[in-house]
């Protein structure tokens, strides 16, 4: 069973990814904030994170990526960037820190399965 790591601070937005992915039978686990997400990482060895850009608590998104990207446990671990900032420059951002794919809010479920599907 695939893991995947939500890293997202609305908790509606984080219920219905979850609600989502356990319903395809993903070993879903949560974390509010970026800080709880680094604490996390290591401990749930996720197959994907799904991060959200601007979160509390002074790590973001694009910060996460960075730091997962330099940590050789997580190479194969996959990124997808969840953000409401959707130019290209937000797009070449997440690329830049590491990202495998950017998903646009708002989003459907059935997009976030289709990109789900599509990295993993």
């Amino acid at each position: 069973m695939k893991k995947i790591l939500i890293v997202e601070d609305q908790p509606d937005i984080r219920e219905l990814i979850r609600m989502t992915l356990e319903i395809e039978d993903y070993d879903v686990h949560e974390a509010e904030r970026g800080d709880v997400a680094m604490d996390l990482v290591g401990r749930v060895m996720p197959d994907l994170m799904l991060l959200d850009v601007m979160m509390p608590g002074g790590i973001d998104g694009y910060e996460v990526c960075r730091r997962v990207r330099a940590d050789a446990r997580f190479k194969r671990t996959r990124i997808v960037m969840l953000t409401a900032r959707d130019s290209a420059a937000d797009r070449a951002t997440g690329l830049r820190a590491g990202a495998d794919e950017h998903l646009a809010k708002p989003f459907s479920p059935r997009q976030l399965l289709q990109v789900v599907n599509k990295v993993l």
